[in-house]
């Protein structure tokens, strides 16, 4: 059922916010976090981006416990300006988009149980809180959230918010980036997966192209599994300057009359990094129900 974004659930305010209520985190709750805190920053080493670890740095987000907010903000506003903001848990498209654009990022409260710690489909704090506020502290990547932001208040007026979506994905969530070092994540929804960590950098099944901005916005993804393509940018001013430099109205017109790739397809003008062998992706279509 679609959201109302001018109805917001008891006991939230109107721009759905709510208290994070920090010390209502028991033992466990804590426990969780520092658990999975301290298997994805090892695993981490050498296969994020650095960017990512100077984040974690300024934030002082090392040490024990689930983050509060007060003193998260703090760190965070003096290096950016932006804050971290509690919700209920997923939110309409437009107040998601109000938030970034006002240099807010919306994070669920809730902690995941220890039978979902590898794998929940609704986003924890873990995964909003480590997986995407590191990256806040970078001045450019911050830019290229607020850009978003602005970008899908207007694509909301343009009926074009699920081609805009596609750009969040195979970026914010699920992209890669090339340094000079080799490939390295940076995407919240890889960093904060054990498994995806090691599958996105190291596994021989997914494709894995060069950023483009019309290909990536013709490209469905996966909600249910690993991806099966991921895209690689170069570097974080190439992310700024492809959302802060295109007029996307007559993109999205022209997106109107082309038709969607899977998310497997290699195109004629991709700029092929790796051409996956999609084994893992077989594998799973041929295992019984």
């Amino acid at each position: 059922m679609e959201m109302d974004a001018e109805n917001p659930p008891i006991g939230a305010g109107a721009d759905w916010t709510i208290m994070q209520g920090w010390d209502a985190y028991s033992e466990d709750d804590h426990a969780m976090w520092d658990r999975l805190f301290e298997r994805q920053a090892a695993m981490l080493e050498g296969r994020v981006v650095p960017e990512f670890l100077q984040g974690l740095g300024i934030l002082r987000m090392d040490r024990p416990g689930i983050p509060e907010f007060g003193a998260l903000n703090e760190r965070l506003r003096a290096a950016t300006g932006w804050e971290v903001v509690a919700v209920p848990g997923l939110v309409p498209d437009r107040v998601f988009f109000d938030h970034l654009a006002n240099r807010r990022f919306p994070a669920g409260r809730f902690i995941r149980t220890p039978a979902q710690e590898d794998y929940l489909q609704e986003p924890d704090i873990f995964h909003d809180v480590f997986g995407h506020v590191p990256l806040l502290a970078n001045p450019v990547f911050a830019d290229y959230m607020q850009a978003y932001g602005r970008g899908g208040l207007r694509a909301d007026g343009m009926g074009a918010i699920a081609k805009l979506a596609r750009l969040y994905w195979y970026t914010v969530e699920f992209g890669l980036i090339q340094t000079d070092a080799g490939l390295r994540l940076y995407g919240a929804g890889i960093v904060s997966s054990n498994a995806e960590s090691h599958f996105a950098l190291e596994d021989p099944s997914p494709n894995r192209i060069g950023f483009d901005l019309r290909r990536i916005m013709r490209t469905r993804y996966r909600i249910d599994d690993f991806q099966q393509s991921y895209f690689v940018i170069d570097s974080f001013e190439q992310l700024l300057a492809q959302t802060t430099q295109t007029d996307f109205a007559p993109l999205y017109a022209d997106l109107v009359a082309l038709p969607d790739y899977d998310t497997d397809t290699i195109a004629p003008e991709d700029r092929v990094l790796t051409r996956g062998t999609q084994a893992y992706a077989r594998q799973k279509e041929e295992e019984p129900l």
